[in-house]
C-alpha cells in the first residue's frame, strides 16, 4: 500500500503526456470505414476538441483511444507509450486514461468522496482520503465529500465526474460531450470551470463535441473530423479565420461565401472590394470567405463606390447582437450581417453594406 506521506499533489507532466493517433482506421462489420487513416497529435498539457457532424466518427475515435474498441489499423500512443497498434491492444484499465462521460454518470449509491476514490484502489484509505480532499479542493467543492450525487446540481455533478477522472493522475482525460445535458445558462459556466481545473491539473485532455461554440471557446486546439479523417487541426483562431476549404468555413461558425476575383491582393465581389489575408499570384477567380461580423450596415448612399446595397429580408435578435439578412443587389443569394444593434432595421428597409478586415479566397479548381 502507498504511504500517505508520498501522496502529495502532483500535476501531470505536459512535456511527456502527448497524444498521438496515427493512421487509425475502424469499420463496423462489412460497412465503410468510420475512421479512415485518421491522424491527430495533441501536445501534452493541451485541451483539444474533436468537432464534426453527426456520424463523422467522433465517438468511435474516443472509444478507440480509450481502448473500448480495437482499431483495424493504425496506432494510439499516449505519453510515449503504445496503447494500441499492430499486435498491441491494452485494455482500458491499463491505459491510464480518465473518462468523463455524458451527464457525469456518477454512481448514485456512493457518496461524492467514494465516487472520487473509485479509481484509487492501489492506495490505502488514508492516502485515498488525502487524494479525495485534493480533488475536492481542485474542483471547488471542498466539504462536499459526504453528499450523495442526487444532492448535487448538474454542474456540481460534472465537476465531481472530472475529479473522479483526474484522481488517479491519468496521462490523458477524455470528455465525451460532458455538457450536453446542462441547460444553456449553466453550460458556459461549467465549461469555464472544467477548463480551469484541467489547466490547474496540467492534464492533457480531449473533448468530443458537436457544438462549434463549445469547441472554439474551450479548447487550445480544434480538430474537425470529416469522412473519417481530420480535415483540419488548428487553434480556434486559425480554424475560424483561415479554414482550409469552403465546407469547413461554413461548418465552423457562420460564413458569407460569394464569388470573387482576386488581383494584386484585392478581392472584388458583389459586396465590394476587400484585401485578402493571403494574396494569390496573378488574376484568380474563386469563392471569397467573409464572416458576418465583417459586414457593416450603412445608409445606402454612404456605402461608397466599393460597397453594395440591398433590402433587409429578416432580423433575428439574440440579445448581445442580431443577425440581419439582406438580399444584395446583383447577388443571387442573401447574406447575413452580424450587428450589435438592429435598432431601426426592419424587413423591407433598403441598406448599404460596407466590408471590413481581410477575406480568404478559395481559387476555382476548374
Amino acid at each position: 500500500m502507498s504511504d500517505p506521506a508520498n501522496s502529495a499533489p502532483a500535476k501531470a507532466d505536459p512535456d511527456t503526456n502527448d497524444l498521438l493517433v496515427s493512421g487509425v482506421s475502424k469499420a463496423y462489420g462489412s460497412g465503410a470505414p468510420v475512421l479512415d487513416g485518421l491522424d491527430l497529435a495533441v501536445p501534452g498539457g493541451s485541451l483539444a476538441a474533436v468537432l464534426g457532424p453527426s456520424g463523422c466518427g467522433k465517438t468511435t475515435l474516443l472509444r478507440v483511444i480509450a481502448g473500448f474498441l480495437k482499431a483495424d489499423a493504425g496506432s494510439v500512443t499516449v505519453a510515449g507509450r503504445l496503447l494500441g497498434g499492430p499486435g498491441v491492444h491494452l485494455p482500458p484499465e491499463r491505459r491510464r486514461i480518465g473518462i468523463v462521460p455524458q451527464e457525469g454518470a456518477l454512481f448514485p449509491h456512493l457518496s461524492v468522496a467514494r465516487n472520487i476514490a473509485f479509481g484509487l484502489r492501489d492506495l490505502d484509505r488514508a492516502a485515498q482520503r488525502v487524494r479525495v480532499g485534493e480533488m475536492l479542493d481542485l474542483v471547488g467543492l471542498a466539504g462536499y465529500g459526504d453528499r450523495m450525487p442526487n444532492e448535487l446540481s448538474g454542474g456540481q455533478q460534472q465537476r465531481i465526474a472530472l475529479a473522479r477522472a483526474l484522481a488517479p493522475r491519468p496521462h490523458l482525460v477524455l470528455l465525451d460531450e460532458p455538457f450536453s445535458a446542462l441547460d444553456s445558462g449553466l453550460r458556459g459556466t461549467v465549461r469555464a470551470e472544467v477548463r480551469a481545473v484541467l489547466r490547474e491539473s496540467g492534464a492533457t485532455a480531449l473533448l468530443v463535441t458537436h457544438d462549434q461554440q463549445e469547441a472554439l471557446s474551450t479548447a487550445d486546439l480544434v480538430a474537425v473530423v470529416r469522412e473519417g479523417g481530420v480535415a483540419q487541426c488548428a487553434t480556434p483562431e486559425d480554424l475560424y479565420h483561415r479554414p482550409v476549404d469552403p465546407w469547413l468555413a461554413s461548418f465552423v461558425g457562420d460564413a458569407v461565401l460569394v464569388p470573387g476575383t482576386a488581383e494584386q491582393g484585392i478581392a472584388t465581389t458583389a459586396l465590394g472590394r476587400i484585401p485578402l489575408a493571403a494574396a494569390p499570384g496573378g488574376l484568380r477567380e474563386g469563392v471569397v470567405l467573409l464572416r458576418p461580423e465583417q459586414l457593416r450596415l450603412a445608409e445606402p448612399e454612404s456605402a461608397g463606390a466599393g460597397g453594395a446595397e440591398g433590402v433587409v429580408t429578416d432580423v433575428c435578435f439574440y440579445g448581445h447582437d442580431a443577425m440581419v439578412t439582406v438580399a444584395v443587389d446583383g447577388l443571387d443569394r442573401t447574406v447575413g450581417i452580424r450587428t450589435p444593434s438592429p435598432l431601426g432595421v426592419e424587413p423591407g428597409r433598403r441598406v448599404g453594406i460596407r466590408l471590413t478586415g481581410e477575406a480568404t479566397l478559395y481559387p476555382s479548381t476548374g
